[in-house]
């Protein structure tokens, strides 16, 4: 990044959620109710994993690690959202974009293969079982984790260093609510043709690669449960599967309508509205699709509220 400082640029302006005041006020309420809920949801995730013995497995502490994620994914984009929607000014520093941006791919880039490795934990759970305990022992769990974490790293430092080493000569006006790669590339004053391919080729690896490992581990899951005679057996092992889906589902389905198209189809203002998904609502329900469905978590998690009920 060592041509980052040849920018004119010093400072971006954010578009923000909305330019009406009303609606805009309204959007602040529920984007700040939206962040409240999403930090509270997913560290009482990490809580309860924390203070119960029934929780210590696998699949809980892979848990417990995505709803980290969750927590930093949404606290890059919400409270700058929030200030910068409050203020007169909108604007972020042209480092501060830098880093908003760096850190969203690094935990996007991370989500992406904690997924994997919970769809694969399953995996383990229900075709090799016998095995289970051995293959996901708490060694593998921590290196799975953590090669999460150098792929969403290598994956921010490829997009930002390419994003800002462009020149943005011309306007500052994001016309979107955070730092994101394509709002910047329109931006750009130069031909960005080598961005648009890296992104293909780099989030092709990040997004597709895991995407691939998801849906293998979930072939495999399908076509063992689709063996067991008994329909109780069935209905039991594909709901351990069914939160999971439903959290890959919302995420990569949002992830690919924004990033998988060239420049000259990106609206951001649909593509807006389609972030949001991963960057907000995603994060949302991820509590309440591992506990609503999950007797174990609720159990725990009531267990949890009833001893801080009693403690005040």
């Amino acid at each position: 990044m060592e041509n980052i400082n040849k920018t004119t640029v010093k400072e971006f302006i954010i578009a923000g959620l909305s330019e009406t005041p009303n609606l805009n006020f309204f959007l602040i309420f529920v984007f700040m109710l939206i962040y409240i809920i999403t930090v509270l949801g997913n560290v009482s995730i990490i809580v309860a994993y924390n203070h119960s013995a029934n929780l210590q497995t696998p699949m809980y502490f892979l848990l417990a690690n995505f709803s980290f994620l969750e927590i930093c994914y949404v606290s890059d984009t919400c409270p700058k959202l929030l200030s910068t929607s409050l203020a007169d000014h909108k604007s972020i520093s042209f480092y501060g974009c830098v880093t908003q941006m760096y850190c969203g791919l690094l935990f996007a880039g991370a989500e992406f293969y904690v997924l994997a490795t919970m769809a694969y934990d399953r995996y383990s759970a229900i075709c090799r079982p016998l095995l289970y305990n051995m293959i996901m022992n708490k060694v593998s769990c921590i290196q799975l984790v953590g090669g999460s974490w150098v792929i969403g790293a290598l994956n921010a430092v490829i997009h930002t260093s390419l994003t800002f080493t462009l020149p943005f000569c011309g306007s500052n006006n994001i016309n979107y609510y955070y730092c994101d790669i394509p709002p910047l590339l329109k931006l750009a004053c130069v031909d960005t043709k080598i961005n648009e391919i890296t992104i293909f080729a780099v989030s092709g690896c990040v997004i597709i690669g895991s995407f691939i490992l998801t849906m293998i581990s979930y072939v495999k899951i399908i076509s063992t449960i689709l063996k067991i005679k008994s329909v109780t057996g069935r209905k039991k092992a594909f709901s351990t599967c069914t939160s999971h889906l439903i959290a890959v589902s919302v995420f990569y389905g949002s992830i690919f309508s924004v990033y998988f198209k060239p420049k000259s189809k990106y609206e951001l203002e649909q593509d807006r509205v389609v972030s949001i998904m991963y960057t907000a609502v995603a994060p949302l329900l991820n509590p309440f699709i591992y506990s609503i469905r999950n007797n174990e978590m609720k159990g725990t998690l009531q267990k949890l509220l009833r001893i801080v009920t009693k403690k005040c």
